[in-house]
């Protein structure tokens, strides 16, 4: 665990910017690769003519199943190969483009480029987390992860435009087009990802002497509360990008505001993390995971009531911005509370976490709504954020006070 900065003169020890720079540009490219990729396979199941059961299946295949070997990952990851991790990730990713290229004919095939697309994403996070921790030293850290979330939202916008720029106002994008650039852009990020210098291996030896077990982790003060608003956090923003559409539907808003309502609120969050290590150093970890956390209850709880689309703009925008800084908040919880030597444990663990939940949630939520229509979904992530956070805050370890 380390001790928390409290001044932004904690932002004047240097960064390796030899390490931070190609690790940013590979964060931008394997987000906005992934995406595109992703995208290309929901519409190439369309024009085969599969049923939408073959597209959850595929979905669910790149989600769940590498999620189950993160741990693993983690803990290899912890033995100083973040940098090979990106190496064997962009691979991956590659490998599965070049599949979906010459052989996107039926939905198994989709199935199995998905799953190998999944493993290499999970590769690819973990890596780049774990580079995220090592490209700062303990009083710069909060500032890198701060850069490194703000380059996974530049990737996540930039793949949904490449699909729109490159579909024009067609009703289906040209997928074997999509494919074709993605599998070129995947040969660039392998290339990219070759310039990440790796870290030097620990001995054998006291890697045997240092392993934190997964029950030694989730025994720590704070620890388990830090992954239970991870898993809130992420599966809230999931939640809202399925069922804003379908609140849109109910109070008759068209679809163009409810994809401005969405673009508004992930501007917000990009905006945020470019001030998250101000507003760290400044406020301090509780006070700020309690805030951010409360300001995002807050907006879903008053997004259930009847307003006007105005007022939902404005919502939107808060809520971005509040979720923008919980969901950083996240990650670097885990990362103040692990050992240093379980970092790459720990953060693999959330990643598992917050894919179990990204499956058990959705489904849990769609009977809410069976029951309750949408507002019961954004009142029950209200509460849940509420909760989450407010749990954080009061088991925070003593240590960690600023």
């Amino acid at each position: 665990m380390i001790k928390e900065p409290s001044t932004l003169a904690a932002a004047q020890e240097n960064i390796d910017y030899r390490l931070l720079v190609p690790f940013l540009l590979h964060v931008i490219i394997a987000q906005t690769l992934v995406l595109v990729v992703r995208i290309a396979t929901s519409y190439r199941t369309i024009e085969l003519g599969l049923p939408v059961l073959s597209l959850g299946m595929i979905a669910t295949g790149f989600a769940i199943v590498p999620a189950f070997t993160a741990l693993y990952v983690g803990r290899w990851i912890d033995r100083g190969n973040d940098a090979r991790a990106c190496w064997i990730g962009s691979a991956l990713i590659c490998i599965a483009c070049l599949g979906f290229w010459a052989w996107p004919d039926s939905a198994l095939q989709l199935l199995s480029f998905s799953v190998l697309l999944g493993f290499g994403h999970m590769f690819c996070m973990a890596g780049h987390q774990m580079l995220a921790v090592r490209a700062g030293g303990p009083l710069t850290r909060e500032s890198v992860l701060g850069y490194y979330m703000v380059a996974a939202s530049l990737g996540q916008g930039f793949g949904p435009f490449m699909v729109g720029w490159m579909g024009g106002s067609a009703a289906l994008p040209p997928t074997h087009e999509l494919f074709a650039v993605s599998l070129l852009t995947a040969g660039a990020s392998v290339m990219l990802a070759l310039l990440i210098r790796p870290q030097r291996k620990r001995a054998e030896h006291q890697d045997r002497a240092e392993l934190v077990s997964i029950s030694e982790l989730l025994k720590m003060r704070g620890f388990p509360a830090v992954m239970v608003s991870s898993v809130v956090t992420i599966t809230a923003l999931d939640l809202l990008v399925i069922y804003l559409p379908l609140l849109g539907a109910e109070r008759q808003i068209d679809a163009n505001h409810i994809g401005l309502l969405l673009t508004v609120r992930s501007m917000a969050a990009l905006i945020s993390r470019v001030f998250y290590a101000r507003l760290i150093f400044g406020m301090g970890r509780a006070p700020l995971t309690l805030a951010s956390m409360l300001a995002s209850a807050g907006a879903f709880l008053v997004l259930a009531l009847s307003l006007s689309l105005p007022a939902m703009y404005a919502i939107l925008i808060a809520l971005g911005f509040a979720m923008g800084i919980a969901s950083t908040l996240t990650i670097s919880g885990v990362v103040h509370l692990a050992p240093p030597q379980a970092y790459g444990t720990a953060l693999t663990l959330r990643m598992t976490g917050n894919r179990v939940g990204q499956i058990v949630f959705p489904a849990v939520a769609g009977l809410l709504a069976a029951a309750t229509g949408v507002a019961g979904i954004l009142v029950a992530i209200g509460l849940g954020l509420a909760v989450s956070g407010i749990a954080v805050a009061v088991r925070q370890p003593p240590a960690s006070a600023v």
